[in-house]
């Protein structure tokens, strides 16, 4: 009997002690079915022999629903008004070893949940409160890529009330940059609000539009040939690594949301097709700049290359991009031998190693 209790404590002794990880989704930002797929995904590829994964869908009106609710948004990809009016018990993460905040756009990729986790003391993927928020606010981005000498489109900067007040001002900065141009929300993802404006006749609508959806816009120049849409996957902390260089190709004026979310609008080629010079000039700009935005875990850096100038310009930096299996990011490292599974696996790694 002594014997087959030591037996039976040794035995627990020597099974491996899975991982609890909390997996949030959904959101309150217009990326919320975009987070339902990419936890779909996460939650399939996650090793059961490794994790004890619970999802928590987050409402679209900011509610953290119990477990039923949850898996049934996660099976409709629709998230019922239900849930709790305050944040659910497992925001404080308690009896978790580490989150996976798949949440894109604001009030998830932002620095908010982050910062939230950050005074649980609780790990998480991906990067923190700086380098969530920086990286999400297209105008802070811009400004510190600037300063790390990073090469990027021509932009001005339009805030709302100037808009009202003042709007030939802002159809002035317009001009300096020339037609055709694009306007943008500073802090909306997935293409979300962005026109391309193609004379001036077409400003006002699309001024109207993005500050709908923000209170502060960026005007960007447009590159004078096509330029071919570059894509790298940054996986890391203080030690990051690149992936392998793809390219999107789409029939259409711009990367809309329709095109980026039907699927057969486009076409993802990895590795993409070019010059070893170039596709390494893209691993070392996208490395410099996460760093130079503090990001952590993961990121997905997108570039313009103008084939005929020779222009490589730095175009976003999404710290949570699209998880899917069918996603980008997940391809890009794919390419470079590393499964879906093991990704994910990898990223959960690197937020306890964060600890």
């Amino acid at each position: 009997m002594l014997l087959m209790r030591l037996f039976s404590v040794v035995s627990v002794i020597l099974l491996p002690v899975k991982k609890r990880i909390l997996l949030l989704a959904g959101g309150q930002s217009g990326e919320h079915e975009v987070s339902l797929r990419s936890a779909r995904s996460v939650l399939r590829a996650l090793p059961r022999d490794q994790f004890d994964v619970t999802p928590v869908v987050i409402s679209p009106q900011g509610r953290w629903l119990p477990p039923g609710d949850t898996q049934r948004a996660l099976e409709t990809g629709e998230a019922q008004r239900g849930g709790d009016l305050v944040l659910h018990r497992a925001a404080s993460a308690e009896g978790y070893d580490a989150v996976f905040p798949l949440l894109h756009g604001p009030m998830g990729e932002d620095g908010t949940i982050q910062g939230l986790l950050t005074l649980a003391g609780i790990p998480f993927v991906g990067s923190g409160v700086l380098g969530s928020a920086v990286s999400m606010d297209k105008v802070m981005t811009k400004q510190v890529l600037a300063s790390a000498g990073i090469p990027q489109v021509a932009w001005r900067l339009a805030v709302r009330r100037e808009w009202q007040d003042r709007p030939e001002e802002v159809c002035a900065r317009a001009a300096e940059l020339g037609y055709p141009l694009f306007v943008k929300p500073a802090n909306l993802g997935s293409s979300v609000g962005i026109s391309k404006v193609n004379h001036p006749g077409e400003l006002e609508r699309a001024l109207d539009l993005a500050f709908s959806l923000d209170r502060r816009v960026i005007l960007e120049a447009v590159a004078a040939h096509k330029p071919r849409e570059l894509e790298v996957g940054i996986l890391g902390n203080d030690a990051p690594i690149a992936s392998p260089v793809g390219e999107l190709r789409f029939d259409a004026d711009f990367y809309d949301y329709e095109t980026k979310y039907t699927e057969g609008r486009a076409t993802m080629h990895i590795p993409a097709p070019l010059p070893a010079d170039i596709a390494e000039r893209v691993r070392t700009l996208a490395l410099t700049a996460f760093r130079a935005l503090d990001c952590a875990g993961l990121a997905r850096v997108d570039f313009f290359y103008d084939e005929q100038t020779g222009d490589l310009l730095l175009n976003e930096v999404n710290t949570m991009p699209g998880f899917t299996t069918t996603s980008m990011y997940p391809k890009l490292f794919e390419a470079a031998g590393l499964s879906y599974s093991e990704l994910v696996t990898r990223l959960v790694e690197l937020a306890l190693e964060k600890r």
